[in-house]
C-alpha cells in the first residue's frame, strides 16, 4: 500500500487525495507539519513540502504536479473512460495549463494566504512564523478569490467541466483549493452561480467525502461546508 504524506488543509495534498480516491486507491495517510522540518521527512523530500507519495517499493514522488503525472503514467491507461489526463495532446495541454493555474497561481494568490494566516499560524511556533494572522494578507486573498471564481464560472459557461467534456485533474485541483477557502467561509458563492453549481457537482462525488469530514482543531467549518446542496 502506498503512503501519502500530507496536511489536511494543504490544498495540493487535498488534490492528490481526490485523485487517489477517484482512482480507487486508499493510501496510508501520514499527517506532516511542514514547518517542523522533521528529519525523517526531509530525507524523503528535501524540499520539506507536502504532498509526497511513497510507493510500496520505496519510490518517493514529491509535489502535486509530479504525483499527478506519475499516477497517469502508471495507472492512467487502466482507467479507460475515467482517465483524469486526456488522451489527446491538445486536451492534455489544457488540463496542464489549468493545473498550473490552480496549483500555483490560485495557491499563491489565495489559498496560501488564507490557510497560513487562519489555520497554520495557530499551530506554528513563533520561530517558524506563528502568531496572529496578517489581516492584510487575508484581505488580499478575499479580493483575489473573486476573479478566480469568475474564471471558473467563465470556463463552466463554455464546457461541462473545467477543461472539457470530462472530469479531469483540472476540476480536482480547483475543487481542492476552493474547498480549503470554503471551509473558512471565504468563497463568495453568491457572486457566480455557474461556479457554485460546478463545485456542488464535484463535492457530491464519493471521492470528496473524506475532505468534507476534515476539521481544523478549534476552528469549525463554515455552516454550508459539508452540505452537498449548499
Amino acid at each position: 500500500m502506498a503512503t501519502l504524506y500530507h496536511s489536511p488543509f494543504c490544498p495540493n495534498s487535498r488534490f492528490i487525495r481526490l485523485v487517489l480516491a477517484e482512482m480507487g486507491m486508499e493510501p496510508t495517510l501520514v499527517e506532516e507539519r511542514a514547518w517542523e522540518r522533521r528529519r525523517d521527512f526531509l530525507i524523503v523530500n528535501p524540499a520539506g513540502t507536502t504532498p509526497v507519495l511513497v510507493e510500496q517499493t520505496g519510490l518517493a514522488i514529491p509535489g502535486a504536479g509530479v504525483i499527478a503525472e506519475y499516477l497517469d503514467e502508471t495507472r492512467g491507461l487502466g482507467l479507460a473512460g475515467r482517465r483524469l489526463l486526456p488522451d489527446t495532446t491538445q486536451a492534455r495541454v489544457e488540463v496542464r495549463r489549468l493545473l498550473d493555474w490552480f496549483l500555483v497561481k490560485f495557491n499563491s494568490e489565495v489559498t496560501e494566504y488564507l490557510v497560513t494566516e487562519k489555520i497554520d499560524k495557530r499551530f506554528m511556533p513563533s520561530s517558524a512564523g506563528g502568531g496572529p494572522p496578517d489581516m492584510n494578507a487575508i484581505r488580499a486573498a478575499r479580493t483575489n478569490v473573486r476573479y478566480h471564481l469568475q474564471y471558473v464560472g467563465y470556463l463552466i459557461g463554455q464546457r461541462r467541466w473545467l477543461a472539457g467534456n470530462d472530469l479531469t485533474y483540472a476540476d480536482l485541483a480547483a475543487a481542492a483549493h476552493l474547498s480549503c477557502v470554503d471551509y473558512l467561509g471565504d468563497v463568495p458563492w453568491d457572486e457566480d452561480e455557474m461556479a457554485k453549481d460546478w463545485y456542488a457537482r464535484v463535492k457530491s462525488r464519493p471521492s470528496f467525502r473524506a475532505l468534507l469530514a476534515d476539521r481544523a482543531p478549534g476552528m469549525p467549518a463554515a455552516a454550508h461546508y459539508a452540505d452537498l446542496d449548499f
